[in-house]
């Protein structure tokens, strides 16, 4: 798979050092995927949930929401949102 945009990983980099090794982690698994459903996602992450049309991972054990949305046939990861769970279910996101 394919992941865009890697700035969105570094920007929450950079507000929680943190998240260095987990994102990264995240990041060349995703990267190394070939994926072609959401069932194939929960294969790699029993933890993933779908949030129609995102698909939200749990990040630094479960302190993180990395929320993206993937286009199977393109094998593309559009990451869209690193937020903290807090943030994450104030739901703003979705909008």
């Amino acid at each position: 798979m394919r992941v865009i945009s890697k700035r969105k990983l570094l920007e929450a980099i950079e507000r929680d050092r943190t998240l260095d090794g987990p994102l990264n982690a995240w990041h060349k698994v995703v990267s190394n995927a070939d994926w072609k459903n959401f069932a194939e996602v929960r294969q790699t992450y029993s933890s993933a949930d779908y949030v129609d049309p995102y698909t939200v991972f749990n990040i630094r054990g479960n302190n993180y929401r990395l929320i993206a949305k993937l286009e199977y046939k393109k094998h593309l990861v559009f990451v869209k949102h690193v937020l903290t769970h807090e943030e994450y279910d104030k739901r703003n996101w979705k909008k």
